[in-house]
């Protein structure tokens, strides 16, 4: 069965979420966290910047680890990977990393429950992610997607490998239409809370999708 973070109240939802947690639980009431395992940039307040992983996230808070270290409380900014920025501040610090609030709308909280009920269940979603296929990390997420028409709406790349992709798209062609992501080929396989997969028609190469991005 699907995990459902996405319904409303999200925050219930993520409460009962069953995890195995090995970063410090935050106060009683708090989100319950998911595994995610993202590689992102964290910038301290100083505005020096580090590599980090974020090991699990809710859409209120995160653990991360990270070779920065911030003090408590600290105003600190984090851009992941697929998820983009946030922002928040420093809690609880131990010797692997810390833990951080997620400052943020409602509707940027929503989005975010949106993007972990995605990471959470891709492995029941069906999505066109071949696991013998590496998948890419891209810098920049925005491009675009064509359908037949001609008509083009912008999206944001959510998961990419040799053969299909997830974008984060505000339309929902019909499963099966054909389209172009960028200059490759393929069709609608799927529907999901964010937006579409796709899956190419034809299997691509590196050298094509590092040209792509």
């Amino acid at each position: 069965m699907l995990s459902d973070f996405s319904k409303k109240p999200f925050m219930h939802a993520f409460q009962q979420a069953q995890t195995q947690r090995t970063a410090p639980r935050l106060e009683q009431g708090a989100f319950q966290r998911v595994p995610i395992n993202m590689q992102g940039r964290l910038m301290l307040a100083n505005y020096e910047e580090f590599e980090c992983v974020v090991i699990d996230m809710s859409p209120g808070d995160m653990y991360v680890t990270c070779q920065g270290r911030p003090r408590s409380n600290e105003r600190v900014v984090a851009y992941i990977d697929h998820l983009g920025r946030v922002e928040g501040y420093v809690q609880t610090i131990d010797t692997r990393g810390f833990s951080m609030s997620i400052h943020a709308t409602e509707r940027k909280r929503e989005k975010l429950a949106a993007q972990l009920t995605w990471l959470a269940n891709k492995h029941e979603l069906g999505l066109p992610e071949d696991r013998r296929h590496d998948r890419l990390m891209p810098r920049e997420t925005q491009t675009e997607v064509t359908l037949e028409d001609g008509t083009q709406y912008m999206c944001r790349i959510m998961d990419l490998s040799l053969s299909g992709a997830a974008v984060d798209i505000d339309v929902r062609p019909a499963i099966g239409t054909p389209l172009r992501l960028g200059n490759m080929r393929g069709r609608v396989v799927r529907h999901f809370v964010e937006g579409v997969a796709i899956e190419f028609l034809s299997l691509q190469s590196r050298d094509t999708l590092r040209e792509f991005l």
